[in-house]
Parts: structure tokens; sequence; C-alpha cells
């Protein structure tokens, strides 16, 4: 076997491996009426977007939507899809980017629970929300959350690159819910009304009752 020069040895080091779930970005090489082939910049890989991945619009001639020399960006499902080529999605990352800047709620199930947070996975896409994101009271024990579907937005999305990380905050939700239950308990309850509520902690003085949306002091 000959020895690789330095040129050849940085060359190889330079490529990128692709990982399922990033976001890459390449030059169209290709265009079918039903499939588009990129060359994966950075990468020594091309890719494929097939009609259903990239758009939801039935039996469109992908040739009249993009050219070869067109540059793309596009999310990878699968490093490769059984004939050497990286199966991906340009959709789904547009779809991904548009819950990013509508701060749309998401809702999908935790798929580990981390000492610093949770992990939950988007159609692949790893989500990682800190424990500091995770309720709106410090909460210890994050066991309880695996398996569970949570709600949570996106607040980071750097899903390309080696330093890639979505970011996803549930405690935002919960305070806006807090909030809206908060002003609707305060728009209906008034001085001398029986109510119910669940006893939250118990003191020397007497007892926090959650009345939902707001706490409520039942001195001894």
């Amino acid at each position: 076997m000959s020895e690789l020069s330095f040129e050849q040895m940085f060359e190889e080091s330079s490529f990128k491996r692709l990982r399922t779930g990033e976001a890459v970005t390449g030059q169209v090489i290709g265009v079918k009426e039903d499939e588009i082939i990129l060359s994966i910049a950075g990468s020594k890989s091309e890719g494929i977007i097939t009609r259903s991945e990239f758009t939801n619009e039935p039996g469109v001639d992908l040739r009249t939507k993009v050219q070869v020399g067109d540059e793309l960006e596009a999310k990878v499902l699968k490093v490769n899809d059984g004939e050497g080529m990286a199966a991906l999605s340009y959709k789904r990352l547009a779809a991904d980017k548009e819950a990013f800047e509508n701060k749309e709620v998401l809702k999908e199930k935790v798929t580990q629970v981390m000492e610093k947070g949770l992990v939950v996975e988007v159609e692949g896409t790893r989500v990682f929300i800190p424990a500091s994101m995770v309720s709106d009271t410090y909460d210890k024990d994050l066991s309880k959350y695996a398996g569970q579907e949570i709600e949570f937005v996106v607040t980071e999305f750097n899903p390309s690159g080696r330093r890639s990380r979505i970011i996803g905050d549930r405690k935002q939700i919960l305070l806006e819910k807090k909030a809206a239950m908060q002003k609707e308990l305060f728009e209906k309850i008034a001085v001398g009304q029986t109510v119910e509520g669940v006893v939250k902690n118990v003191t020397d003085f007497g007892a926090f009752i959650d009345l939902g949306g707001a706490d409520g002091l039942l001195h001894i």
C-alpha cells in the first residue's frame, strides 16, 4: 500500500462524517422528475431528495423547482439509503425551521433522561431540554419524565456543523399556562366565595392551597 501524501491526508481529514438528523448544504448535481441528487458540502457523500421529501405537493415535476448548480439545505434522514447515498429531506428541515421561527409548541416523547436534562426526538432530530427549562419549579428527579410525552418550544436552532445543537424549553409553556389560569381565577374569584384546592405545603402558620393558577394561604 502506497503512503498517502500530506496533502492527501489533510484532504481526507477535512471531510466530515454525516449524522442522522443534522442539516447539510449541497449543490444540485442531478434532477429528475421525482428526485434530486446533491453533492454534500464538506463531505465525500452524495444525497438524494425524493419528491415526497421535497414537497407535499402531489405529482410535482422537480425539474420545474430546482436546476443543476442550485444550492439546497436538507436534513439527513439516513447516512446510507442502502445504495451508498444519504437519504435527505428538504421539507422536514423547512418544517423544523418554521417551528423554531414561529415558536410552535411541539409534543414529543422523552427518549433519554440525562443528569443535566432531557432528550426528545423530532422526526429523528435530537432536541435537548436543559434541567433548568424542564419545569417552572426546581425538579431534582428527572427520571419521572422517561417515556412521557411533553410539550416544548425550540429556543435555539443550530442543526449544522460540529457544534450543532437544538435546545427546547418546557418551562416557558408551563409559565404561560399558569399565567392564563391565574388571570381566569382572579376574574371569577370573590370575597366570601367557597373554593376548592389542593394542599401544596403545610407550615407552622398554616397551609398553602393551590387554587389552580394561584396559591392561597389557609392561616392556622
